[in-house]
């Protein structure tokens, strides 16, 4: 189900049912091409580019699976678990400078309680990633 005639930026020029209920998006944060109020976050350029990596992982990672239904070599595995790992940290720093540059960017841009706020969650999520 799509609205007509907005000239939304989302596929096809029209909204997708559910756009405007994404819990991740920014109260008041309005999409650049329409004004609407779906989220428009920093990855959406660069979205089948994630999305074909992240189905790359998830063959690698049934590759796994099946080596150890194989009962493959352990060095083996262990080294397609690295890979993988690799794979997963270098899509979620990709992710993270599109966040810093695009969301965290705006918010500053605006200033007030909104950077701050954006600054925290950011500082939170590379402390998640270094944990990792």
């Amino acid at each position: 189900m799509t609205n007509s005639g907005d000239g939304c930026c989302a596929p096809g020029g029209d909204h997708v049912a559910g756009d405007h209920d994404v819990e991740s998006s920014a109260p008041g944060e309005t999409c650049g091409a329409c004004g609407c109020n779906h989220p428009q976050h920093g990855y959406l350029g660069h979205k089948d580019m994630h999305l074909r990596r992240l189905k790359r992982i998830e063959g690698q990672v049934r590759g796994l699976e099946r080596m150890v239904d194989e009962e493959k070599y352990c060095i083996d595995i262990l080294t397609q678990v690295s890979a993988v790992t690799s794979a997963l940290k270098s899509v979620s720093l990709e992710l993270l400078a599109e966040h810093m540059s695009h969301c965290v960017a705006r918010a500053a841009q605006a200033g007030g309680q909104e950077a701050e706020d954006k600054i925290a969650e950011a500082n939170q999520a590379i402390a998640r990633l270094v944990k990792a």
